[in-house]
């Protein structure tokens, strides 16, 4: 069960969340908050998976909220004001909806939340296994010639072609493995490699720049960043070795 707050100061509003989030098993309503105030305090007592929560709030506003949150939960903003939904993604939300919002977008936001919650948790499984064992800095590949070695630092990114996937090289080879882009995610998190959009990993070590919707990499290739893989790539690669002011 992952457990939601609803954050909205009209009653309408959240009654119409209240009842969508009764038709999904796998939520669990924990509160009904009219201010960013309410939502704040139920933080500081217990661990919350997902906001949904309006922008336009009095006290605080939702966007308000956020920016006081040091760890925030997943934030699914919904409101009648769709000019907030590019500073909402500026701070790492996971979804934005235009009110009044049809049970299907709803659902679409729950999946993307739960989504990240469950690749954030795998993300963090990972990284406790790269600190615990030794890995080589290679692996095998199965594809139509046999068995060939890769350099794990040789490749780029790789690319889903359904069933199977293309791994791009620094050296302009182009290798297809009998893997499809969910398994090799599963099997090379160990090794740098992070889901950036449901077509791409990325190596992290030839990450050159992150960019509002792509990622330019070391041979100055673009790959498309979504927002679903935008907030796990920041917290689990980026802010780890990124300078601070202080």
């Amino acid at each position: 069960m992952y457990q939601c707050i609803i954050a909205d100061d009209h009653l309408v509003e959240r009654a119409l969340l209240t009842s969508y989030i009764k038709k999904i098993p796998s939520l669990n309503l924990v509160a009904e908050c009219q201010t960013g105030l309410e939502v704040l305090s139920i933080l500081k007592d217990q661990p919350i998976d997902i906001v949904f929560s309006d922008v336009d709030m009095p006290d605080l506003t939702g966007i308000e909220l956020v920016k006081t949150l040091k760890n925030p939960p997943v934030f699914v903003f919904i409101s009648s004001f769709p000019e907030y939904a590019a500073e909402g993604y500026n701070l790492d939300i996971i979804d934005f909806a235009v009110k009044p919002i049809s049970f299907d977008r709803f659902v679409k936001a729950v999946n993307k939340s739960i989504e990240y919650i469950e690749l954030k948790k795998t993300a963090s499984h990972s990284t406790a296994t790269i600190q615990n064992e030794s890995t080589e800095d290679y692996f095998f590949i199965k594809d139509n010639k046999g068995i060939t070695r890769v350099n794990t630092n040789d490749v780029l990114y790789i690319e889903s072609m359904g069933d199977f996937s293309k791994i791009y090289t620094q050296d302009q080879k182009t290798l297809v493995m009998l893997v499809g882009l969910k398994n090799a995610e599963m099997q090379l998190q160990s090794k740098k490699f992070i889901r950036v959009h449901k077509q791409y990993l990325v190596n992290t070590e030839h990450i050159f720049q992150v960019l509002a919707n792509e990622i330019v990499l070391s041979n100055k290739v673009s790959i498309p960043l979504s927002n679903a893989y935008k907030q796990l790539l920041n917290e689990t690669v980026i802010d780890k070795l990124l300078l601070k002011r202080f």
